[in-house]
């Protein structure tokens, strides 16, 4: 049977036309094709060998990632093949082009805010320079509270005295700790002498027994002093500190208010034409704004100039009075005053070296 057909295959004639061309080239082509490969089959499947590849291709079957789409009909060019792979590729380039078009719409969205960030804080600081060049050569006027102004003024008075008494008791520290380490090594000093002198034992003995003593009341009393400087820099530098900041705060939004006030005044006196009446809007909107922070602002320096007050006389009448109890028992010389003093204000003294580091800590 395959050598008829392969007869039939070689006997074949191809018609031609009037022209003397094939009517078809490329379906006779393709009939050589199929010519050729039943001879090879035939061969093939004559040899073991052959049997078995044959076998292993049906059993196998296409490669899928081989595959092709044919767009043409049978005999087509290879122009009409379209590789899958070409689609899967297409596909991906497609989903990284969608990726990177919503990565750059977000960074250009970004920057587009980082702009009117930028463009809303530099107009603002134009406007708010200019109103300051005004009022400081006088040609603008300016919101102005007399009674808050003048608890401002008072309170910075305040500060700046409390800050010379803060120096001066940390001067009167550091001079009298050098006194009384003095005192230490002093008495140090007569018991030794003490010991080596029998002629003056008795006088060197006294005298080291006082310096000790000396020393002793010195360092309750450096206690006394360090809880009183510990206590005024507090106040200084944290409580009347916050309400400083808080008042430089309420001056900002005093000058922008003043600059859009300015600003909202000067429009009103222009045409009344669309834009100006839209720019007359806009700046209405911007004066509501700073006119509510300044008055909140203003609001809360009233408040904490008021509670700073009523601490500032509660915290220094306790260290004033411990002040002076320390200072008079000490110079009067009497310990158990000095010692009461502390109990009364809950000052506890650090023992002797406990300001040195542990060998551990050495090591």
């Amino acid at each position: 049977m395959a050598d008829s057909m392969m007869s039939k295959a070689a006997t074949m004639e191809i018609p031609i036309n009037s022209n003397g061309d094939s009517r078809n080239l490329a379906e006779d082509d393709s009939l050589e094709q199929a010519a050729k490969i039943q001879w090879s089959l035939r061969e093939k499947v004559g040899s073991p060998a052959g049997l078995r590849d044959l076998q292993q291709v049906m059993v196998s079957g296409p490669n899928l990632n081989e595959t092709s789409i044919v767009s043409g009909g049978y005999g087509g060019t290879t122009e009409g093949i379209i590789p899958t792979s070409s689609i899967k590729g297409s596909n991906m380039h497609h989903a990284s082009s969608n990726s990177s078009m919503t990565a750059e719409e977000a960074t250009r969205g970004v920057a587009v805010e980082k702009f009117d960030i930028m463009k809303k804080w530099g107009l603002n600081t134009y406007k708010c320079t200019k109103q300051m060049i005004s009022e400081r050569f006088g040609r603008g006027s300016r919101t102005v509270d007399l009674e808050l102004e003048a608890q401002i003024e008072v309170l910075r008075e305040t500060k700046r005295k409390y800050e010379n008494v803060l120096r001066l008791a940390r001067a009167l520290t550091n001079h009298f700790y050098s006194m009384v380490q003095t005192q230490h090594a002093l008495g140090d000093t007569f018991a030794d002498l003490s010991q080596k002198s029998p002629e003056l034992r008795d006088e060197f003995g006294y005298n080291a027994e006082t310096q000790k003593l000396l020393c002793k009341n010195g360092e309750t009393l450096l206690g006394a002093i360090n809880f009183f400087v510990s206590s005024i820099n507090t106040l200084v530098n944290k409580t009347m500190e916050d309400t400083l900041m808080t008042i430089k705060m309420y001056e900002n939004a005093r000058l922008e208010f003043d600059a859009y006030r300015a600003d909202l005044e000067e429009l009103n006196m222009g045409p009344r034409d669309a834009v100006t009446m839209a720019r007359i809007e806009t700046a209405q909107q911007q004066y509501q704004i700073h006119k509510d922070k300044y008055e909140r602002l203003r609001s809360d320096v009233s408040i904490k100039i008021k509670f700073l007050e009523e601490n500032k006389v509660k915290v220094m009448h306790k260290q004033l009075l411990l002040f002076h109890n320390a200072i008079s028992a000490y110079f009067a010389g009497n310990q158990q005053q000095l010692e009461q003093t502390l109990k009364q204000f809950n000052i506890k003294l650090k023992p002797p070296g406990a300001d040195k580091p542990s060998w551990l800590e050495e090591q």
